[in-house]
């Protein structure tokens, strides 16, 4: 086992493009640390480092309290799993586990030994004198992740290893994963683009963007105080509803955002979270609504923080309904975090699709009038330029 730590990692390809910027974090010995983000973010490119099958353009890589700048794959005891699997056709599973053994001079006994070791945990024992091609997808996942672990390795590294699989292997794999690491108590670095594997299997996360580092942190702080608008676009499914708004406060002294002109009274738990709000107030600034922040009510809008809308679109998932329904709002689009609002192709200049999740209904369907309230206490506040509005 080893802790490994970038210290602003710096990598920049020959046409100029900067993959990662300054990147800085440390991983403790057994952690599991899963990055994630959008395509094209550097996810990879870490672990590409991390192996040694990038070079990096500055700063320090630290594995073991080693800087290993210089140190080549071999010389790292690094174990990698590929998105493809990467295992040799013509080889059986034992051939393949035993490959990395041979490139290490381990004795025959202690070779089969490890490899009897490594099949059980991954019940592979019955599929040892079987070739790749008559393996199931979940049964050459597991032979890849075999020959990784069969070495011991100080550091286990996994790119996308669930992509190819169907979404009930996914899920089973994952679980697998993750109990194997807690186990093993080997330090992974686990890169996907799906949140969701993101939030159930790493102790902790860390979100890229573009090369930069956005935040590290636990899987539930992560979705519970997001540091940016980027991160709280991005972790949660489906998305957080987030748009341009005004910090506001009326005669009775309670705070409120606008909402297309209409007045959206703070909950007072949330009044209480962002102690420094009245720097903020008549300001133009980002809220964030998760779709689980609207609930259907009665047949009219008498209450407060109510909103009359209409279906746009529903997804029916059997015990809940993700519902789409026009606003008279800009969102904001995240994914590039630069506060522009979404072109929803419709000609409406302030007018944007957002999302709820809401419990099945027959009376909610294509075209359905609906009265959403507002739970405010589940309201998240940007600044202007995306960053959280902190204490």
């Amino acid at each position: 086992m080893a802790t490994v730590e970038f210290d602003r990692v710096l990598k920049i390809y020959k046409n100029g493009y900067r993959a990662l910027k300054n990147l800085c974090l440390n991983i403790e010995d057994g952690e599991f640390l899963v990055f994630v983000g959008p395509s094209g973010c550097g996810k990879s490119t870490v672990l590409r480092i991390l192996a040694g099958l990038e070079d990096i353009t500055g700063g320090k890589l630290i594995i073991g309290g080693d800087v290993v700048n210089n140190k080549t794959p071999q010389q790292r005891n690094i174990a990698m799993v590929f998105q493809n699997y990467a295992l040799y056709p013509h080889m059986t599973v034992r051939q393949n586990l035993e490959f990395p053994l041979r490139m290490i001079n381990v004795p025959p006994k202690q070779r089969h030994k490890l490899i009897l070791e490594a099949a059980q945990k991954l019940e592979l024992t019955q599929q040892l004198n079987k070739k790749p091609k008559q393996l199931s997808g979940g049964q050459q996942q597991r032979a890849a992740m075999g020959r990784a672990i069969v070495r011991n390795p100080a550091v286990f590294l996994m790119d996308e290893p669930l992509s190819n699989l169907d979404a009930k292997m996914r899920v089973q794999i994952r679980t697998e994963i993750a109990q194997l690491q807690k186990e093993m108590g080997t330090t992974t670095v686990y890169v996907t683009h799906d949140q969701i594997e993101a939030m159930t299997m790493g102790n902790r996360v860390a979100v890229l963007r573009a090369g930069e580092l956005q935040q590290i942190t636990s899987p539930q702080e992560l979705y519970d105080n997001p540091a940016n608008a980027f991160v709280a676009g991005f972790i949660g499914s489906p998305a957080m509803n987030i748009f341009h708004s005004q910090l506001q406060k009326n005669q009775r002294g309670s705070f409120s955002i606008d909402f297309g002109g209409q007045s959206l009274v703070i909950d007072q738990a949330t009044v209480d979270k962002y102690s420094q709000l009245g720097r903020y107030l008549n300001q133009p600034i980002m809220a964030g609504l998760r779709p689980e922040a609207f609930f259907v009510v009665g047949e009219s809008c008498s209450q407060q923080n109510c909103l009359e809308v209409e279906v746009d679109a529903v997804e029916a998932l059997g015990h809940e309904m993700i519902v789409y329904f026009k606003a008279p709002v800009s969102r904001v689009e995240v994914e590039d975090n630069r506060g522009q609002a979404v072109n929803n192709g419709n000609g409406e200049k302030d007018s944007s699709t957002l999302i709820t999740r809401v419990p099945s209904s027959p009376d909610i369907y294509l075209g359905a009038k609906l009265n959403l309230g507002v739970d405010t206490s589940k309201l998240y506040l940007f600044k202007a330029d995306g960053k959280a509005i902190r204490d």
